[in-house]
């Protein structure tokens, strides 16, 4: 549900856009099968263009492979069904079926309270002006606040319908979207929230108005190619907006370039995140299962029904890639096969302009464009990242990865801790930025050391609202409740050092093999089937015996190269055992 600038089309509204929520997909499904007249179609967004000078609606006109002709949106909603009969009253979407009509949305209708509890003074304070946008759940218009903080100042007033929400989902849907906007409202690179209102008909969201259009709308008039300093500039931005929002506990999931606007028509223009329709809290350990967003952005592991907040940094990388290129990393005419090039396809870097730019700027929509999530580069990892090094004023906030990582690392085994620690003597000059962020983030003494303490200390620092609806404040407090001594800066590396993300770089075997070195030399030891299994944790059971024993070496005891790189990342019986 987001903010509009543009200019209504009866024509644009005739066409279907591909920002759904597709609830019962399967991968290994080939839904071209299907009749796209089985199912009705649905789509959660409200409203379509941003601009008023674009041609047609932006969520039709999404960069293609070549952005200098039109394509018709893709076939709509044959995936949905599930999805669409859960938003229609049905507790278990998977066991529903389709309602003849509208039968089942006016039963819920009739038996929905649809009072917010939000101010009825709207009128009072907001003088309504023009309508510069419409769609499918209501309509946004500009008005000029009559009183209070903002008196004279032009707003963006989006309207939702009451008539159009016929169920409790749909209510908990624009509840929660104004809960995120109003905890989160402060960053500069965020849409401002004002303020909320209802009457007997509507919802009113009083937001900033941005006149400046769209960021799809600025590729397009590129002929679809940012120049890599520009990119740059965006890139930043978008960043800052995710990386405050992840920290927080929020994923947007429906990241594109639709839903950033420019503040004003200046090239220099700052940009705003706008659409929180789809969004959602998530504690760090948590995944989320419902697939949503749109079809060219949507990551691999919302198809597979388990994804946090590293989904959104796949569709900024989609992002990215179009801002270099000027084409989709992932195109078919159809949903169903967009997904399954998601899923199996890889992005083209071998074709033009990518051979001329940076290797650099290639390594930072790789790592973006990892289908394996784990591997994936966070947002403040992002920023940290050697393409946007000349940007020497980026704000770098902490990166809950980081948690994760130092909680795993405390509880860990002291022989995965020497691996680790091995394998942080690895890292380069321009790896380590990152983690020397982080770690004065953290606020060590002046002998440089930080305790357990400064962990929950520091993060509460940056937190809202937000932060106790996505519950990272209970995540942090379990943590902090660990004991441990304090860390130096070369244990931090080893603690907070990712494994996985390591093995998504193109020098992951030299770190590999300088890491094995180290611990050759400083850690590996002679020992025994039992004493290994002990030292992880594990059950010598005759299974887990014959895994184990892979591990070490016949010539001395020691642990091989491959018992060394399965022991950075750490065991579990259960994990063992899958091997079987």
């Amino acid at each position: 549900m987001g903010l509009c600038q543009g200019k209504h089309s009866t024509a644009v509204e005739e066409q279907s856009e591909n920002r759904v929520i597709y609830d019962d997909f399967d991968p290994s499904v080939n839904y071209n099968t299907r009749n796209a007249s089985d199912f009705p179609f649905y789509s959660p967004s409200p409203l379509p263009s941003l601009y008023k000078n674009s041609p047609i609606n932006s969520t039709t006109s999404t960069p293609l492979r070549v952005f200098k002709r039109p394509f018709p949106p893709p076939s709509p909603a044959k995936h949905i069904k599930a999805f669409l009969v859960g938003r229609q009253g049905s507790v278990k979407p998977n066991e529903a079926t389709i309602a003849e009509g509208n039968e089942s949305c006016e039963v819920e209708l009739n038996n929905i309270d649809k009072n917010f509890g939000y101010s009825k003074q709207l009128l009072a304070k907001y003088e309504l002006g023009e309508e510069v946008g419409r769609g499918h759940f209501g309509y946004t218009c500009t008005a000029i606040a009559k009183k209070g903080p903002l008196k004279g100042r032009e707003v963006a007033v989006k309207v939702i319908l009451k008539s159009s929400m016929t169920t409790t989902i749909a209510m908990e849907d624009v509840k929660r979207e104004v809960k995120i906007l109003h905890a989160l409202t402060g960053h500069k690179n965020l849409v401002q929230f004002y303020d909320s209102f209802e009457d007997d008909d509507n919802i009113y969201i009083v937001m900033e108005l941005c006149r400046g259009g769209e960021l799809l709308d600025r590729i397009l008039s590129r002929g679809g190619i940012y120049s890599e300093k520009d990119a740059k500039a965006v890139m930043v931005q978008i960043l800052s907006f995710a990386a405050y929002c992840h920290l927080q506990g929020v994923v947007h999931r429906d990241l594109k370039p639709e839903n950033f606007l420019f503040s004003t028509e200046e090239e220099e223009s700052s940009l705003k995140a706008i659409d929180f329709g789809l969004s959602d809290f998530v504690r760090p350990d948590e995944r989320l299962t419902d697939i949503v967003g749109s079809a060219y952005y949507v990551a691999p592991e919302v198809l597979h029904r388990s994804y946090g907040t590293e989904a959104d940094m796949w569709s900024i990388g989609v992002i990215a890639y179009i801002l270099l290129c000027g084409s989709r990393p992932f195109w078919a005419r159809s949903e169903s096969a967009v997904f399954r090039a998601v899923i199996k396809a890889e992005p083209n870097f071998q074709e033009e302009p990518w051979p001329s730019l940076p290797s650099d700027a290639v390594d930072f929509v790789k790592r973006l464009l990892n289908k394996d999530y784990r591997k994936r580069l966070t947002a403040a990892q992002a920023l940290s990242h050697p393409w946007l090094s000349c940007y020497q004023d980026i704000k770098i906030p902490l990166d809950i990865l980081t948690y994760k990582l130092v909680k795993s690392y405390i509880c860990t085994s002291s022989l995965r801790k020497s691996a680790l620690v091995a394998l942080a003597r690895t890292l380069t000059a321009t790896q380590l930025p990152y983690f020397r962020k982080q770690f004065t983030l953290l606020g060590p003494n002046k002998n440089g050391f930080v305790k357990m303490k400064k962990f929950k200390s520091a993060l509460m620092k940056s937190a809202t609202n937000a932060m106790k609806d996505s519950r990272v404040a209970d995540y942090i407090n379990t943590m902090s409740s660990l004991q441990y001594r304090k860390l130096d800066f070369e244990e931090f590396c080893a603690a907070a050092i990712s494994v996985h993300q390591m093995e998504g770089m193109d020098s992951w075997e030299q770190h590999a093999n300088g890491a094995y070195a180290f611990f050759e030399k400083n850690g590996n030891r002679p020992m025994f089937i039992e004493e290994l299994a002990s030292e992880l944790g594990l059950n010598s059971s005759a299974p887990m015996h014959t895994i184990l024993q892979d591990w070490i070496r016949s010539a001395d005891g020691k642990l091989s190269f491959q018992g060394f790189i399965r022991l950075l990342h750490g065991v579990s019986s259960r994990s063992l055992l899958k091997v079987l």
